[in-house]
């Protein structure tokens, strides 16, 4: 009897510390998101638009620059300094456009990606707290995940956010 007492008294705390560990797969995460999907075609139209615009500058500038290349040896010199001016002007116009664009381009989807991120932090909050794991790790983030020692619990959060 007493035999027994100890040794469950051995093994008390290995049962005490035991726990639960989770593992999530963020990027199928994210990729299955529908919201993904919508912030990859927000970005492309946008990226478009930006594109469009930078394209009617440029041919705007080619088309000024042929002219001037054209009639400059006929222009006084005030006015060939002026032109020139010009067109520097408008190349330096169309510089910071694109990188405005870029700009713009690279906060907008550093905001769609934080939302989803956001959201699916949620999620795992969720699972973790309702499967009482410790720690629920992203897949990548660390150097090394035993698959055996960690649930993969990526399902649970996709199922959370409602996607397959």
């Amino acid at each position: 009897m007493k035999k027994h007492i100890l040794l469950v008294l051995a093994f008390a705390p290995l049962t005490v510390f035991a726990q639960k560990f989770g593992v999530i797969n963020q990027n199928e995460i994210v990729q299955a998101m529908p919201e993904f999907t919508a912030a990859q075609n927000e970005l492309q139209k946008q990226g478009q638009q930006f594109d469009d615009e930078l394209k009617r500058m440029q041919d705007e500038l080619q088309k000024k620059a042929e002219a001037f290349d054209k009639e400059q040896a006929t222009l006084p010199d005030a006015i060939k300094t002026r032109r020139q001016n010009e067109l520097q002007e408008m190349y330096q116009k169309i510089q910071q456009y694109a990188q405005d664009a870029q700009t713009q381009i690279q906060q907008l989807q550093q905001e769609k990606m934080a939302a989803l991120s956001d959201k699916i932090q949620k999620a795992t909050d969720e699972v973790g707290n309702a499967g009482g794991y410790v720690a629920i790790f992203m897949e990548g983030s660390m150097p090394f995940i035993s698959k055996t020692a960690c649930t993969d619990v990526t399902s649970q959060v996709k199922a959370k956010l409602g996607i397959k």
